[in-house]
């Protein structure tokens, strides 16, 4: 019988051999890599404000919720979090993560069946792996096989529920909003969605912004990524809010975020409302300039994700072999440029890539300069 030591080398050698071992690296060079598009996480506005009301707040919330720890900061947040999302209510998590492992594990039981598109987020899959509902998985983006799956699925006697994300990270890639919710509203289902990567680009997200916040059951927000901040919140109708606090084990069973995590959110939202449409525009105008640098270069080895939208800042560039993508990041974070690898699992095998991130408060010839050396570094391993 092999030791536990024995058994977890083999375990981490499986990952090597393939080139998907991960490891911790700290920043380095330009940023192309972290999700902070607006350029908020070093603001020194916001920084200023939060540094001046953190020291009025309790270093932690001391406990569950439930118990002594729901002091009055999350009851604030989540008014101001419930207000941006255009809907009743919102109740506040530690993570993105967390959001989603506590909303599909305590909203799906064995009476439902949940419908989701294959490329969501891993922390949609494991929500719905604790919920016990009967899964329906439909190609990416295919609204057609949707249709089918929800015409074909036997009698429900509890809830349909159609999950999404608005904005695919991996692949920029959006989802068709108004085309969902006709189709749930069609064959009487509810509709998710996860709005992580679309808070702060479009608004509160794409379904408040698109006018349907109430047409769907919930939207998942993140203050991890536009907001510069941390944290999570789950936005819907009060009583959705009271059923996650009687049912949500993620929530009843953690001790409450940190206070100052919750100011943090708060504050980052109000600075959005004073910032947040000029970032936006000036993100997006640096994606195009990207885009065109590279476009304009008209080298074979550029392949861009073919459903990545014109208006994310999102630039996957897929390599597909992984020992390949692995080599030439390598060499862009050599030359300067903080760009990582993502491989299997995260992607699907044979679709390695770059992936490439925009940030407001990039400076022009950074961009002009990653484009040049990109396209250089693709040269370099056409002619070995």
């Amino acid at each position: 019988m092999s030791s536990y030591s024995e058994i977890l080398d083999r375990r981490i050698a499986a990952r090597t051999q393939r080139n998907l071992r991960r490891e911790l690296r700290p920043p380095c060079g330009i940023d192309f890599t972290s999700n902070d598009y607006l350029g908020f996480a070093n603001d020194p506005e916001l920084r200023a404000t939060f540094d001046l009301a953190a020291k009025k707040l309790p270093l932690s919330g001391s406990g569950s919720r439930l118990l002594r720890g729901d002091i009055p900061i999350y009851d604030s947040v989540e008014k101001v979090c419930a207000d941006f999302s255009k809907q009743e209510s919102a109740l506040l998590y530690p993570s993105g993560y967390q959001a989603n492992i506590g909303l599909f594990s305590a909203l799906l039981t064995s009476e439902d069946q949940v419908f989701s598109d294959e490329l969501n987020h891993a922390s949609i899959i494991d929500g719905m792996r604790l919920g016990k509902a009967k899964k329906f998985i439909y190609p990416h983006l295919d609204l057609n096989a949707l249709e089918k799956l929800l015409f074909a699925a036997p009698p429900c006697v509890g809830m349909r529920v159609v999950v999404t994300e608005s904005i695919f990270g991996m692949d920029g890639s959006f989802a068709k909003i108004p085309e969902l919710i006709h189709i749930t509203e069609k064959f009487g289902a509810a509709l998710i969605v996860d709005e992580a990567h679309a808070t702060g680009l479009y608004g509160s997200g794409r379904v408040a912004d698109g006018g349907f916040a109430k047409d769907v059951l919930a939207t998942i927000h993140t203050g991890g990524k536009s907001l510069g901040a941390s944290g999570a919140w789950i936005a819907g109708s009060a009583k959705l809010r009271d059923y996650l606090i009687q049912y949500s084990r993620a929530f009843i069973y953690s001790t409450a975020p940190f206070p100052e995590q919750a100011l943090l959110l708060k504050l980052a939202i109000e600075h959005w409302r004073k910032v947040g449409n000029t970032r936006t525009e000036t993100l997006f105008s640096k994606v195009i300039l990207l885009k065109k640098s590279l476009l304009a270069s008209g080298n074979p080895g550029l392949r861009f994700h073919s459903e990545t939208s014109e208006e994310c800042p999102i630039v996957p560039i897929i390599i597909g072999e992984t020992e390949k993508t692995i080599r030439i990041a390598n060499e862009l974070q050599l030359l300067g440029f903080d760009i990582r690898a993502i491989r299997p699992p995260t992607v699907a095998e044979g679709s390695s890539r770059l992936r490439i991130i925009l940030h407001a408060d990039q400076k022009e010839a950074d961009i002009f300069s990653l484009a040049r050396a990109l396209v250089s570094v693709l040269e370099a391993e056409r002619s070995q």
